[in-house]
């Protein structure tokens, strides 16, 4: 139990990056003529993720969810493979990735990296994420709520990037 606590306490740390990463970008494509889109899913958005590792926790230690080895493994494999592919979406976008729906104006639609195979790879990287992380503790309640509610989130999101993107056209 202590190494899982240590692992979603690591996925903490890199979601406060990915926050500073996030709001460096914001503050620059504001100043590149920026602006956001989407506003009204993104605080829903931030709470379903906050919940979803509290949920990781909360749910092997009030259940007493086992470490099962070939599943935990396994998935934690999936979780740093996830990690992976979330970090080469950020590279890859630069300063243009954020956490919010930002439009700039004139600025190119990215078609390199992982996004030459996937329109939205983050996504499937969160996704990915939402199923493994949970279970490399065998929380598959935390796994199944997050799974359902983040694919009602992710249509609304993915609805707005699209929009977004086609201003870019």
């Amino acid at each position: 139990m202590i190494w899982y606590a240590a692992l979603i306490g690591v996925v903490v740390v890199e979601r406060v990056a990915e926050l500073v990463v996030s709001q460096r970008n914001l503050k620059w494509s504001r100043a590149q003529g920026g602006y956001e889109v989407g506003v009204g899913h993104y605080p829903a958005m931030a709470v379903l993720h906050t919940a979803f590792l509290v949920g990781c926790l909360a749910e092997v230690i009030l259940l007493d969810r086992p470490f099962i080895p070939l599943l935990g493994w396994t998935m934690l494999a999936i979780v740093i493979a996830a990690q992976g592919l979330r970090w080469w979406c950020i590279a890859t976008l630069g300063r243009q990735w954020n956490t919010r729906v930002v439009v700039i104006p004139g600025a190119p639609r990215v078609t390199s990296g992982p996004y030459r195979y996937f329109t939205h790879p983050n996504y499937v990287a969160v996704i990915a994420e939402g199923v493994a992380l949970p279970l490399v503790h065998t929380a598959w309640i935390t796994a199944l709520v997050f799974t359902v509610l983040n694919a009602v989130l992710l249509t609304t999101r993915i609805r707005v990037e699209n929009d977004a993107l086609a201003r870019l056209s």
